[in-house]
């Protein structure tokens, strides 16, 4: 399995993981800085039970709508996750956090 690359539009990472919960991830930013988070987020979380899919949006009025302020932005399952380029150990922590509350 091929990991720490870059997502494709609609590509899920660690669609292995059947019984994991999907979360749907939308990269907000021009194409190189959602390229190095989606990179980052592939590295940082393919170890956790989980499973995301990918999208992006480079479009900055659509992204203000969306009350993205910062380059580049995850927003996951609607709601504003990550701003900017966090180290591995910060997105790998936010994730873990996340799936506690889907417990």
């Amino acid at each position: 399995m091929n990991v720490c690359k870059e997502m494709e539009a609609g590509e899920i990472l660690n669609p292995h993981k059947t019984e994991a919960p999907l979360f749907h991830a939308l990269l907000y930013g021009d194409k190189t800085a959602t390229a190095k988070l989606s990179k980052r987020l592939s590295c940082a979380i393919k170890h956790l039970p989980l499973r995301v899919q990918f999208e992006y949006e480079h479009n900055t009025e659509k992204a203000i709508e969306a009350g993205v302020t910062k380059d580049p932005t995850l927003v996951l399952d609607g709601e504003i996750f990550l701003e900017g380029l966090p180290q591995a150990e910060q997105i790998s922590e936010a994730f873990e956090k996340r799936l506690e509350r889907e417990v």
